[in-house]
């Protein structure tokens, strides 16, 4: 096999977070949603800018002889990176003045200072009143006086001097309604207090007013080889260094006077890298919570009600209908209170003994955590394992995993230098003096929240071999054994590596000898060099590949004119709508005898050798026709997937003048929704 390139993570995820934005372009998608997707783009980049490129600044750091060995050139990449952001914040700038024009003729104004009416005008000091007293004003600044992600306004009092006032959107909303007799009109809360600097600074003269935004490294730098609650204490003590870690870009109005910049650039001692220009407004995620005052449904998505399900909807005993026959779940198009009826139906039964559960990211106040407290109190044995550091969730998981210690749950929180990624919960049930096991193995969080804007699959079943495993992987957690003993599970970083090594081989002999073969994957990244090696591989043998990526992919796929004699072309699209798609799901031919595997583990080397990741192969017939079924269906989307090619071009997939419109998320709904009337 001749070597083959591979696409840089760092680079290739910009070309992810641009399909997003591109959904904000798409004149057919709806405007308040557009306004979302330009809230997501600016949200991921936020994140991005805290994450990724404070490592290549650290990579920048490192002796150059050791950069060498680690094959890493971050100066040119960073260099590339900070150009592409400069392209696409122009794009984003032009269509955010789109959609808020579009806005403004549905009668909703999002209007600037010099647009507002005399009667307007009139209102801002009232308006203000209640804002005054939490916009802090730094006469002198350095860089650690500037909270991480806020919003501060730059008044500039001579050519290089200036004062500094926070904007206080952690206490007040950011989109100000003004006074109107027709429409809907909002301000900015930055240009409401732009607008009376007079009452912050009655004795100052400004000659300018510029927003600017620190973003800073998230990352949480600790220390090797800690027992697990000194690890939690350390994280949560840590936890403040994200508003006082390294600076990674000063994102700052590009119209400030050049003086003026370099002037902040020195007082925060920034290099000119970490220097963005951007526009007057910073923050767009904010957008978010942009209101919608009309009742003009036409401006948002139609309304898609979570679906019941076709069987466990029907019945209060889950545990009975679960052991008859596996059951599958779909997340947002089919109701999560499934899953929280699981685990209270446990609470509650008195043949319950023990629930054991990974929690990746808890939500702030849930039905599940209620459920896992009532168990407690009815006095079932609850053991958990909390991610302490989960990015961004540390401080709401430590909360939670104490809450449920104090209530009496063993509580395990991270092992030091891996994750435990996992979607698992085990209930078991004494029942005539033998233990009975129940499992739920799914692609997304226990988070009822961010199920109804995920697209994520889960399985229960009572299989004994899987349940069988399934108490295996516990054990690991709570230190009981080192390797687990698996029969049916991929669970990282024990087997789930080698299981797909060998899978993708077995593939690549059958197609040498002539029996079909064939590898359809789904997952949200595609990073690890080694199984992206043994894809071309397969594609070189003939296997037929088509891979459905969300985010980044470090693939790179052959051009027709540049394949071998016998080499297939490896397809691959990604799916950007309503929905994040995160689900994970893996089939290979097998020469006829097919086998699919659902789980937590995408394609990277984290979640392949440095993470507790567990996925489950799908054993029951109907199951696996399912969930083949909504694999094909996101295969075939020809409305909002967009091809992954060699050139990152992001174009759309064509779809023939007869072929009929697949849009994947609504068709998958209609799918469940017959599958559901059917059963009525």
């Amino acid at each position: 096999m001749s070597k083959r390139p591979l696409k840089n993570r760092d680079v290739n995820w910009l070309y992810f977070n641009e399909r997003v934005l591109l959904e904000a372009t798409d004149k057919s998608t709806p405007l308040l949603e557009r306004l979302k997707f330009l809230a997501i783009f600016s949200s991921n980049l936020d994140e991005y800018f805290k994450v990724r490129i404070s490592r290549l600044r650290q990579l920048k750091s490192v002796d150059k002889s050791l950069r060498k060995k680690l094959v890493s050139k971050p100066n040119k990449t960073l260099k590339f990176i900070l150009s592409k952001v400069d392209e696409q914040q122009e794009m984003f700038g032009k269509i955010i003045q789109d959609v808020l024009l579009s806005l403004k003729k549905e009668g909703v104004h999002l209007k600037s200072l010099d647009e507002l009416s005399e009667e307007q005008k009139a209102t801002l000091p009232e308006l203000f009143e209640t804002i005054a007293k939490d916009c802090t004003v730094l006469n002198s600044i350095d860089s650690t006086k500037l909270k991480d992600g806020k919003i501060y306004l730059i008044l500039q009092t001579s050519e290089t001097e200036f004062v500094t006032v926070y904007v206080p959107t952690d206490k007040h909303p950011r989109f100000i309604k003004l006074p109107s007799n027709e429409d809907h009109h909002y301000l900015f809360l930055e240009d409401l207090i732009h607008a009376n600097l007079n009452t912050i600074l009655p004795n100052m003269e400004v000659i300018g007013c510029y927003a600017i935004k620190m973003s800073r490294d998230a990352e949480l730098y600790l220390e090797d080889e800690l027992m697990d609650n000194e690890l939690v204490e350390i994280i949560y003590k840590s936890l403040s260094k994200r508003s006082s870690g390294q600076p990674t870009r000063l994102l700052y109005n590009k119209l400030m006077p050049e003086a003026l910049r370099e002037s902040i650039q020195s007082k925060l001692n920034l290099s000119e890298v970490d220097m963005m220009p951007g526009g007057k407004h910073h923050n767009l995620s904010d957008f978010f919570s942009f209101p919608n005052p009309l009742e003009n449904k036409s401006l948002s998505y139609p309304t898609l009600p979570a679906l019941d399900h076709a069987i466990l909807s029907k019945t209060e005993n889950l545990f009975e209908e679960i052991r008859k026959k596996d059951q599958l779940v779909h997340f947002p198009y089919q109701k999560f209170d499934m899953v929280e009826k699981f685990v209270l139906n446990a609470a509650n039964d008195p043949s319950v003994t023990t629930i054991k559960m990974s929690l990746y990211r808890i939500a702030k106040t849930s039905e599940l955590s209620n459920a896992l407290l009532k168990a407690l109190k009815n006095g079932k044995k609850v053991t958990l394992f909390v991610e302490a550091q989960a990015r961004f969730d540390e401080e709401n998981n430590i909360k939670w995993g104490r809450i449920f210690e104090e209530n009496g749950a063993k509580v395990f929180f991270s092992v030091p230098n891996i994750k435990v990624h996992s979607k698992i919960l085990m209930v078991e049930r004494e029942k005539d003096s033998k233990i009975q096991r129940f499992a739920f193995i799914g692609t997304g969080n226990f988070n009822s929240k961010t199920a109804k804007l995920y697209c994520d699959h889960g399985l229960f079943t009572a299989n004994k071999k899987i349940t069988g495993d399934l108490a295996q992987v516990f054990a690991v957690l709570e230190k009981k054994i080192i390797v687990p003993k698996l029969k049916r599970l991929l669970v990282s970083p024990f087997n789930t590596r080698i299981t797909f090594l060998d899978l993708i081989e077995n593939e690549i002999e059958n197609a040498k000898a002539g029996i079909p073969s064939g590898i359809m994957l789904k997952m949200n990244s595609l990073e690890d060099s080694k199984m992206i090696k043994a894809l071309y591989k397969a594609a070189e043998a003939g296997v037929e590949v088509r891979l459905l990526v969300r985010g980044f992919c470090c693939l790179v796929p052959k051009p027709k004119d540049e394949l071998g004699s016998t080499e297939k072309p490896i397809y691959i699209t990604s799916i950007v709508d309503r929905y994040l798609e995160h689900g994970r799901i893996y089939w290979f031919s097998n020469g006829g005898d097919e086998k699919m595997f659902m789980g937590s583990a995408d394609w990277m080397t984290r979640n392949l050798d440095h993470r507790i990741e567990v996925l489950v192969p799908i054993l029951d017939e109907d199951v696996f026709s399912e969930l083949k079924d909504i694999l094909q269906i996101q295969l075939n989307d020809n409305v909002k997937a967009r091809i992954l090619d060699a050139t990152d071009t992001n174009r759309k997939v064509v779809r023939e003048p007869k072929e009929k419109s697949v849009r994947s998320q609504y068709a998958i709904y209609d799918y469940l929704k017959t599958k559901l009337d059917e059963n009525r």
